[in-house]
């Protein structure tokens, strides 16, 4: 039979890069008829993202071309979070004229059939160049499906409210579909209640869900029923939990993260199972002064060994140069406790910057999680049994919260409306302590189900499991 070409066009940061191209490679597993090419913008300055590409073109050199385009850089831009907003608002002309460019070359070839392409969030616009050459567009979505819930349930709502879409702080709970309880307006992502920027871009995201052809998701069934049985209703494109989605085996490294991930394994080799706390807090995670004072002492109040990866941000941060910006840090000992580091030797070891956290979750020594509640850290939590206490920092990570602890059960809550580098809004060490001593209670339900939850992750993606399942589903949609 012909074979099939699947165009794809991920964003390159970790947390988008991994799990397309993770899902990509599972796809020419399932049918070797699959060929993928990968469109992407390639950044000098990200030395993992390349060496990642480069590890999955050697892995399958005959399924995957790489296509990449130039990268602009804006010298500007002083943060990650602006060179992420630089890439799509630079790039994504530039990825239109290709994604037109193949869309207009694809009809004439005749060895292979040209099937679609397949988007991150942050490229949908890209949906309607597709459209424009009738070729299918499928989105490949990051987060789970109670932020698709909520994308659906914006276009519903938005039709009901047009003289006053935006949502706002004093709005009762909302009822989204996808969730068994109403949701609090304090756990959706801040950027709806920004009614000049913010909320037409989550709209425009959701309408361009509405016109994709499908949408793969990083979940399984098994962990949000409720949520995936909504999606049946006829009045969505196809939904495909094709999850967990994850790149567990050992990523690739600079020669400074190698250095850094021999030291915090020999550390971890050298404490008792199931002991450690580990505190990690995303590529933006970031924290003020006081409030870095105040974990160092929820910390040393527990009692509990711990591995604290930490990023900071100073009240007036300086002007940064590129390297910086894509993940340097700056820190002292006045932001500690005093006498802070020399108490917690052997007992507490701090990651200033890059943690290798896949390999630290694996680790036995790990007995539970400080998270930010990205999806992807909630995933690698649950493939590796650890219980997390939820510490959400921004986009629908307080979503992601409330999702585990009130409608899975699945974590401990520290809080679930954080707002980061909110000065009057400081986690107190108390309540860190509290949290920490209540994940690491062996008698603790949490605990259990999480470990349970492990298990069922494991089997959904083999053969005969729900994601295999609903991946080979996909194949025979897109092939026809």
């Amino acid at each position: 039979m012909k074979n099939v070409e699947l165009i794809f066009v991920p964003q390159t940061s970790k947390g988008h890069l991994i799990p397309i191209l993770e899902f990509a490679k599972r796809l020419v597993d399932h049918d070797n008829r699959i060929l993928i090419t990968v469109v992407f913008v390639k950044s000098p300055f990200d030395s993992f993202a390349n060496a990642y590409i480069e590890s999955v073109k050697a892995s399958k050199p005959d399924r995957f071309k790489f296509i990449d385009v130039p990268l602009i850089v804006d010298h500007h831009r002083q943060s990650f979070e602006d060179h992420v907003i630089d890439l799509v608002e630079t790039h994504l002309p530039l990825l239109k004229n290709v994604v037109t460019d193949i869309s207009s070359s694809k009809s004439s070839l005749n060895s292979t059939t040209f099937t679609g392409f397949v988007f991150d969030l942050l490229f949908v616009p890209l949906v309607d160049v597709a459209h424009e050459f009738k070729i299918p567009s499928y989105i490949f979505l990051t987060a789970n499906a109670g932020f698709l819930s909520l994308l659906f349930h914006l276009t519903t709502r938005h039709g009901e409210t047009r003289d006053i879409p935006e949502f706002k702080r004093s709005n009762p709970d909302e009822l989204i579909s996808g969730f068994i309880n109403p949701v609090p307006p304090n756990v959706l992502p801040s950027d709806l209640f920004d009614k000049d920027n913010g909320y037409p871009a989550y709209m425009m995201i959701a309408q361009k869900f509405k016109a994709a052809k499908g949408i793969m998701v990083n979940t399984f069934e098994e962990l949000e029923p409720y949520a995936i049985s909504n999606f049946s209703n006829g009045r969505n494109p196809p939904v495909y939990s094709i999850g967990p989605v994850l790149d567990i085996n050992c990523r690739p490294h600079t020669e400074s993260d190698l250095a850094q991930h021999k030291k915090v394994m020999k550390w971890l080799d050298e404490q008792p199972q199931s002991s450690v706390i580990f505190l990690c807090f995303g590529s933006f995670g970031r924290f003020l002064a006081p409030q870095v004072k105040e974990i160092a002492l929820g910390l040393e109040q527990s009692g509990y060994r711990f591995l604290w990866s930490l990023c900071v941000q100073s009240s007036s941060p300086p002007q940064l140069s590129q390297n910086d910006a894509l993940g340097g840090v700056c820190y002292n000992e006045d932001m500690f406790p005093e006498g802070f580091t020399e108490r917690i030797q052997g007992k507490g070891m701090m990651i200033y910057g890059w943690a290798p956290q896949v390999e630290i979750l694996a680790h036995e020594a790990i007995g539970a999680f400080v998270s930010h509640c990205g999806w992807n850290s909630i995933l690698e939590s649950l493939w590796f049994g650890v219980p997390m206490v939820t510490w959400p920092m921004y986009a629908e990570q307080k979503m992601n919260a409330f999702k585990m602890v009130k409608e899975l059960r699945l974590a401990v809550e520290l809080r679930l409306d954080y707002e980061q580098l909110n000065i009057d809004n400081v986690v107190t060490a108390n309540e860190i302590e509290k949290a920490v001593k209540q994940v690491m209670d062996d008698c603790n339900e949490v605990r259990k189900k999480v470990k349970e939850m492990a298990k069922i992750a494991r089997k959904a993606i083999v053969n005969g499991g729900s994601s295999f399942l609903s991946i080979q589903r996909f194949i025979e949609d897109m092939i026809g």
